[in-house]
């Protein structure tokens, strides 16, 4: 495969295949000079003294369209050339394609391509009045020419009639398709560990022909995990919620290679991409979106990546393989820390008026240090603070201890002693936050109970 270069100025006809305007059997309407008229042909242009261009419907007497539901006769009322002026990128490569047919019989006319005034004949067509003869080539753009006609004269035609002759019909000429892909993340971001960003990759076709069997394929981020359920052509063909099963519909998720992978285009299938036309027709062109968590691992980093489609031009002899990059999307991470505390006492029972000792330590797993650590462990009733041992402050009166930073896998540890003061079952917690995200909280808190028994009565000063 390769990636074609920077895309050259858009060469694409307008209205090739007379579609515009709807005719019923036949009529002959002014060409695109007269836009002053109610009803007119867009694009084309005739050397025809009275600017005449004749559509005819598919069916009228008996004659089938070769693509679409119309198609033109060259001679009008006067044999006559039908043209386009077009702008375009001196050595540019340009494809050409058309259906011609005879209409009483064997019709020839000529295709002329140039700048204007100066046209060169390309060939000529001579074709019978049973069957449609559909041809290809392609023109390369000489150098200094800003501006080419593109151009069909009428030869000659069966009957003599100057009127009647040279069905023209599927008509293109144009640049190859160009995809243009642009990849975005929402939020923007900076991002939390555990937020879900949901990515979404715009196809544009910036060049003539369409991008056939169009495959949209974007690795997952590394540092994030796909989020099942989420696949969707948001706009364009075939739009909708797409299931995560390959074979299924036009998107599938590929869990070996953790990768999205959307068929796009009209026609597109759960098997093959389909044909995305220009922006000429298409402006918007189609939108896919997936979503991803952010993983633990990706805290303090920055999640990035890239999109893909491989896509193929036609308008050749032989398919033309080629692939679109998207821009490179880069979401910022916050750091984050996932704190852990553990409280033990040096015994489950004691008396009145004996020392509990507890013992507190706050763990950080990471991914990044931590900072802000605080531990909350607020003695209750029932006991009285008598000292503390610790890597950072502890506060009696409100309980707080102030660890402060708390690099990757670390630990903190806080021994605290109060006296027992009331008989009961005494329960102390301890909880432990920091600055940043914590990724997994079920761990924050822990607790202990102590048995407080009464205190045994005093000896008798009495007994002998």
């Amino acid at each position: 495969m390769t990636t074609p270069p920077a895309a050259p100025l858009r060469v694409a006809l307008a209205n090739g295949s007379f579609e515009q305007p709807v005719v019923t059997g036949v009529e002959i309407l002014p060409d695109a000079s007269q836009t002053q008229a109610s009803k007119w042909v867009p694009g084309w242009l005739t050397t025809a003294s009275d600017h005449r261009i004749e559509l005819w419907h598919s069916g009228f007497q008996g004659v089938p369209a070769a693509h679409g539901a119309q198609f033109a006769e060259l001679n009008a009322n006067e044999v006559s050339t039908l043209y386009q002026d077009l702008p375009t990128t001196p050595r540019t490569k340009l494809y050409w394609r058309l259906y011609h047919r005879g209409r009483q019989g064997d019709d020839t006319m000529a295709l002329d391509i140039g700048a204007p005034g100066s046209t060169v004949e390309q060939r000529r067509f001579t074709d019978g009045n049973t069957a449609w003869g559909y041809y290809t080539g392609t023109y390369t753009v000489p150098a200094g020419q800003t501006l080419t006609r593109f151009a069909f004269r009428s030869i000659s035609a069966a009957g003599g009639n100057r009127g009647i002759g040279n069905f023209l019909d599927g008509i293109f000429f144009g640049t190859a398709a160009y995809v243009v892909l642009d990849k975005t993340a929402i939020p923007a971001g900076p991002l939390e560990v555990g937020d879900v960003v949901t990515y979404r990759i715009t196809a544009k076709n910036e060049g003539g022909g369409g991008a056939e069997n169009l495959i949209l394929t974007d690795a997952i981020p590394q540092g994030t995990t796909y989020l099942p359920g989420s696949l969707r052509i948001v706009g364009g063909p075939n739009a909708g919620a797409k299931s995560d099963a390959q074979g299924d519909d036009q998107a599938y998720y590929d869990a070996q290679g953790n990768k999205v992978v959307f068929h796009l285009g009209n026609g597109a299938t759960a098997a093959d991409g389909g044909s995305l036309p220009s922006t000429e027709t298409l402006s918007a062109g189609t939108m896919v979106e997936y979503r991803a968590t952010i993983d633990r691992a990706s805290g303090g980093q920055q999640i990035s990546n890239t999109a893909t489609a491989s896509y193929e031009n036609r308008l050749g002899d032989t398919p033309e393989h080629l692939t679109a990059t998207s821009n490179e999307q880069v979401t910022q991470v916050k750091p984050a820390a996932d704190l852990s505390v553990a409280k033990a006492a040096d015994a489950t029972t004691v008396t009145v008026g004996q020392t509990v000792t507890y013992r507190i330590t706050v763990h950080n797993a990471g991914p990044n240090d931590a900072t802000g650590v605080t531990v909350t462990d607020r003695l209750p009733d029932g006991l009285t603070f008598l000292s503390a041992e610790d890597s950072g402050s502890y506060a009696s009166a409100t309980g707080q201890w102030t660890v402060g930073e708390l690099a990757t896998g670390a630990t903190a540890t806080l021994v605290l002693r109060a006296k027992a003061t009331r008989a009961g079952l005494v329960s102390n917690t301890a909880t432990a936050t920091g600055n940043e995200r914590d990724p997994g909280t079920t761990n924050n808190t822990d607790t202990v109970s102590v048995c407080v028994e009464p205190a045994p009565s005093c000896c008798d000063p009495c007994a002998s």
